[in-house]
């Protein structure tokens, strides 16, 4: 099987792409995939990586001026990616199937699944709009309202009302979000880029302008003091869910840093919490998952108070694949090997494709 794994990424998340793709070459069965590898840069060229390294990957220096431009071409009858040498002469490359590992906006968003739609080319996860409608905090909450899925409190501030008129909208805000402190975040960034959490109606108005620096649209967000748990589901219509894993961040929250880089955040698999508790997180995850139209996989995000009572927090359809991402861990306790999960990716994206 000829794989394309599609890397990188001109957003925030850049860096995290890198150590996923890293993370999934090493651990691919190199002997079943005739293995492509293309990494976009921050500013967006795609190349084709001729001797990959995933050292040279995790660590983001994979480019080279040597590297030949490549490019996903859109013709369906083609299912190919073109690779064009330095006089612009190019070649097709056809391909069985994609695994986009890009994090963030321009892969997760419904952006790079709308191309490969395009070019009839079976690609490893969410189609284009659970992918878009799950990238944004806003419509996800819309759309979770809809389900008996208990969620936190929230407020939508739009960018050019927050410009026309500041304390309106932080009125707005603070009548239905009562109490202090709330979190601040762009409804379309991934992975705690531009999160704050505010103490008072001055943080509030200043974690609102950096968080709109991101998104022209935020979501201000109830604070929901509780344990934060993940869960990985994986499956097309009929998927199945992980057990339930824990986070007990070093930082206050559970930021990018703490996600990607800082390794003494502790996880917990399974969670530190009742029985009962993880099979009802089990059941709200697939929930969620059906209802905002998934496929191939997603992790989905909860809180757990003191008392027992599950909050869903958010749902990403690209996870980190990284050596310390939640996803892959919860599947490996649950006997799934990182290799293995892998080729069952695969396997759903062809499933997906061939309906």
């Amino acid at each position: 099987m000829k794989l394309l794994i599609l890397f990188g990424g001109a957003s925030s998340e850049h860096e995290v792409s890198c150590l996923s793709a890293a993370s999934i070459l090493r651990n691919i069965d190199k002997n079943k995939y005739d293995l492509y590898v293309i990494g976009i840069t921050k500013q967006g060229e795609w190349k084709l990586i001729d001797d990959i390294n995933e050292d040279k990957i995790k660590c983001g220096q994979w480019y080279s001026e040597s590297l030949l431009n490549a490019a996903i071409i859109p013709d369906r009858t083609l299912r190919s990616f073109a690779v064009f040498d330095k006089e612009n002469k190019f070649e097709f490359i056809k391909i069985d199937c994609c695994f986009p590992i890009i994090h963030g906006n321009g892969g997760e968003d419904g952006t790079i699944q709308g191309l490969l739609e395009l070019s009839k080319i079976p690609y490893v996860g969410c189609p284009v709009a659970s992918s878009a409608n799950t990238m944004d905090k806003s419509i996800t909450k819309i759309i979770v309202d809809t389900t008996d899925v208990v969620q936190a409190d929230y407020y939508i501030v739009f960018k050019h009302e927050f410009e026309k008129d500041e304390q309106s909208v932080l009125n707005k805000v603070m009548d239905k979000l009562v109490n202090f402190p709330v979190f601040v975040k762009p409804c379309s960034s991934g992975s705690s880029v531009g999160v704050n959490k505010a103490l008072d109606k001055e943080s509030l108005k200043d974690g609102i302008k950096q968080a709109l620096e991101f998104d022209n649209k935020v979501l201000v967000e109830e604070f929901i003091n509780g344990k934060e748990v993940e869960t990985a589901v994986l499956g097309n219509l009929e998927p199945v869910v992980s057990t339930v894993g824990e986070i007990s961040p070093t930082q206050e929250f559970y930021t990018y840093d703490a996600k990607y880089r800082d390794e003494t955040s502790k996880l917990y698999i399974p969670a530190r919490i009742c029985e009962n508790s993880i099979e009802k997180v089990r059941e709200n995850a697939i929930k969620v998952y059906n209802v905002m139209g998934c496929r191939g996989l997603s992790r989905v995000d909860f809180f757990i108070t003191s008392d027992e009572k599950i909050i869903f927090n958010e749902i990403n359809t690209i996870p980190g694949f990284t050596s310390i991402s939640m996803y892959p861990k919860l599947f490996e306790y649950g006997g799934i090997t990182y290799p293995k999960l892998i080729d069952e990716l695969i396997r759903l994206a062809l499933e997906e494709h061939n309906g």
